[in-house]
């Protein structure tokens, strides 16, 4: 059976800020970049152990084609997945330290 997904509140910023810094870009890359974002959620919701454990519980899956990655932590327990981050791997790791 497949996990429910529940979103930290800080994931819709992190959409929001990539999606708006992409369409700044190129008209339409910004959709391109959510549909990647949710293939990749799809993955997680079907196969939430087959993925890298990167530190603590928190594991990670990159996105293809754009430079971020997907932090989750699956709760067996309650069959859900909570999407922590989508973050930019360009970013100063450091800005992770506050979630």
């Amino acid at each position: 059976m497949p996990f429910k997904i529940i979103y930290a509140s800080e994931v819709y910023d992190d959409l929001q800020q990539a999606i708006d810094f992409y369409n700044s870009r190129q008209k339409g890359l910004g959709t391109r970049f959510l549909k990647t974002v949710k293939i990749q959620i799809s993955k997680i919701k079907s196969n939430a152990f087959g993925f890298q454990v990167r530190y603590n519980d928190v594991r990670c899956l990159p996105l293809t084609k754009f430079p971020y990655t997907i932090h989750y932590r699956p709760f067996p327990e309650t069959n859900t997945i909570k999407i922590i981050a989508i973050f930019c791997d360009y970013l100063d790791p450091e800005t992770w330290d506050g979630r």
